[in-house]
């Protein structure tokens, strides 16, 4: 029987650039930027690297095209294997997962990971409908023609609210607390895209995007990159006195049937649960609520985090209202959660967002979150989500000492 990815990988080095509106940066600058932080930060030379893989982008501007031979060039990579990986938001956790996979395999001992978006350049934003991601037919479609991204995680809240007896006022007020929070976190962020705390009356009182979702329930449209350095774990430490270990990494994707059958409740995403159990097993996590010390989570919209809190089992079923108004999940809460200001206010740059989360992990547990540092955590999850929530890919990553 497989016995998992537990403890045979090391994060040696991490990189991430300041993300937001990044104007005056070309998508080859950003990979530069976040590809000279990692090296630095592992303290190895770019001939160490003996493999690598690129996340995204997505959409893609101007001279970063559909191979991996903008990251060699870019960054002038010694013809070393380079492979780029698509898979909607979870690009960058499946670029980690293929660095993490070559070292663990034994076929190299050094490998990196990069993920960048430049979403800026391509005009993407407001309330776009997807049925140009229609690649296989029509009844392979991630999302049908007139539906947008926002409508559909609208219609997962309202779902919640009337299925758990919450009130609309109060559901308002419990997805406001949930931003406000992310906004306190990340004004202690200085790479986060937006900086300035908002209160839970502004969040409930601000423009509607798709009822109940407001303009803060939504994160925003970013630019920016993030990279990782793995290596054999039992060699972990010749590069540093406090390298990172993988615990579990797993990603799961719809079948469609949550789509096809009346079984699915639209209260949750079983891709998220389903990537949780699998991870939760392979990293000998038996009781998640009291085990994970802090998690970044895939907060596109803030019902996507409150329900995430449920499919990792950090909340009860219908019972994460509770947990989010006490403030569990705050920054001095028991089990924080976007500690770095989440997707809403960090950014989503789409194929940089899975390695930006391990970013923070991996500060968290060294000691150098600085202002957000929390105290002696000792594992980190981290959380991405690309799609609908009918139909959804999902990486669930575990890290700790």
């Amino acid at each position: 029987m497989a016995d998992g990815i537990k403890d045979k990988v090391a994060i040696i080095g991490m990189g991430c650039t300041q993300f937001g509106e990044l104007w005056d940066k070309s998508p080859e600058d950003l990979m530069i930027d976040a590809f000279k932080e990692v090296i630095q930060d592992a303290g190895i030379e770019k001939k160490d690297i003996q493999a690598a893989w690129q996340g995204g982008p997505e959409f893609n501007p101007g001279s970063v095209g559909d191979s991996a031979l903008p990251l060699s060039q870019t960054l002038k990579l010694p013809f070393i294997p380079v492979t780029k990986v698509e898979n909607m938001c979870a690009s960058g956790t499946e670029a980690f997962r293929g660095a993490c996979y070559a070292v663990a395999s034994g076929s190299c001992d050094i490998a990196m990971a990069l993920g960048m978006e430049k979403l800026k350049d391509t005009g993407y934003g407001g309330l776009p409908e997807f049925s140009h991601w229609s690649t296989i037919g029509t009844k392979h479609r991630i999302i049908g023609a007139n539906q947008t991204a926002p409508g559909m995680y609208a219609m997962l809240a309202t779902r919640y609210f009337a299925r758990y007896g919450i009130s609309p006022e109060e559901g308002k007020r419990m997805l406001a607390t949930v931003s406000a929070k992310s906004h306190r976190n990340g004004a202690l962020n200085p790479k986060a895209h937006l900086r300035r705390e908002v209160t839970v009356e502004q969040i409930v009182n601000a423009p509607i995007v798709a009822w109940p979702l407001g303009l803060f329930d939504c994160c925003g449209v970013s630019d920016g990159a993030a990279a990782a350095i793995v290596c054999r774990a039992d060699m972990a430490k010749k590069f540093r006195p406090d390298p990172i270990y993988v615990k579990a990494l797993q990603i799961a994707g719809s079948s469609g049937e949550e789509e096809m059958y009346t079984e699915y409740d639209y209260t949750h995403v079983e891709s998220t649960a389903r990537a949780a159990e699998r991870a939760y097993k392979e990293a000998g996590i038996k009781n998640p609520r009291d085990e994970i010390s802090m998690a970044e989570v895939h907060d596109c919209f803030s019902i996507t985090e409150a329900v995430t809190m449920e499919d990792l089992q950090f909340s009860p079923r219908g019972k994460m209202k509770d947990d989010i108004m006490a403030g569990r999940f705050n920054l001095d809460g028991a089990q924080p959660i976007q500690p770095d200001g989440g997707l809403k206010c960090f950014g989503h740059p789409i194929a940089a967002s899975g390695i930006r989360m391990l970013y923070e992990m991996y500060k968290q547990l060294q000691g150098k979150a600085d202002k957000r540092q929390l105290k002696n955590p000792k594992y980190g999850l981290t959380h991405n989500l690309g799609g609908i929530p009918y139909r959804a890919v999902v990486s669930v990553t575990i890290v700790g000492h």
